[in-house]
This record gives structure tokens, C-alpha cells and sequence, in this order.
């Protein structure tokens, strides 16, 4: 499948102009592709009580989720002056649960696959090879 990175960052970039971010004034926008080739897009949410707020990837997720769910296969997130951001630890680990094999992402320093960013992960695949 051929990932058309430009399409990717635009569809990040106008979630991001949706993002809830009164108390940090920091938007950030997430957008995936799915093996199916729909583009999922996310935003963060904040709330005064810091700890509720949710994060772009876990809108994109929710939303993966909503739409009828898939695999993702490419990865990018921004704030509001384009620069591409790095998913926290808990985000690559909610990516991971719903990532294709080999995902890729647009990182601070190049394009990764998931298991590059998430090294020895756990996930869904685990549990199954456990049953």
C-alpha cells in the first residue's frame, strides 16, 4: 500500500484546528491510515481537571474504533506550527493494540515502524499465543 505522507500531515493538521486546548493552548492533531484505506483523524481534548484530558491519539483510536475499526498502517501527529510530534509512551502502546504489522510512523526523528518505537510491546498477540 503506498502511503501519501503529504494527505496524512493536512488531515493531522485540520484535526488539530478542532482540538479543545484552553488550559495548555497547545492543539495537537493525529491522522492514520487503516489497512483499508481510510484516513482516522484525532484531536486533544482537554478538561480543567488535567488527568480527564484526552489526547489526539486517543481521539484517532476512538474514532478507529467508531467507524467500523481495522488495522493501522501509517501514523503522523502535529501541533499547531506543523511540527511533527512523538506519541508518548502510553499513546505508542494504545497505537500498538491497533497497528498492522509494520506500522509506520512519522517521528521527531524519521520514520519508524511501530515495533521500532515500542520495542518488545504487549499486546493483543500475546494474549492469544497465552490461551
Amino acid at each position: 500500500m503506498s502511503i501519501n505522507w503529504d494527505e496524512l500531515r493536512a488531515a493531522a493538521r485540520a484535526a488539530m484546528t478542532s482540538a479543545y486546548a484552553p488550559y495548555s493552548k497547545f492543539p495537537v492533531g493525529a491522522a492514520a491510515l487503516t489497512e483499508d484505506g481510510r484516513i482516522i483523524t484525532g484531536c486533544n481534548v482537554e478538561n480543567a481537571s488535567y488527568g480527564l484530558t484526552l489526547c489526539a491519539e486517543c481521539g484517532l483510536v476512538s474514532q478507529l474504533v467508531a467507524s467500523g475499526g481495522g488495522k493501522l498502517v501509517a501514523f503522523t501527529c502535529c501541533d499547531s506550527n506543523e511540527n511533527v510530534l512523538m506519541p508518548c509512551g502510553r499513546c505508542r502502546q494504545l497505537l500498538f493494540e491497533h497497528s498492522a504489522n509494520g506500522m509506520v510512523l512519522e517521528t521527531v526523528s524519521g520514520f519508524k515502524t511501530i515495533d521500532e518505537v515500542l520495542p518488545d510491546a504487549f499486546g493483543p498477540r500475546d494474549l492469544e499465543e497465552r490461551k
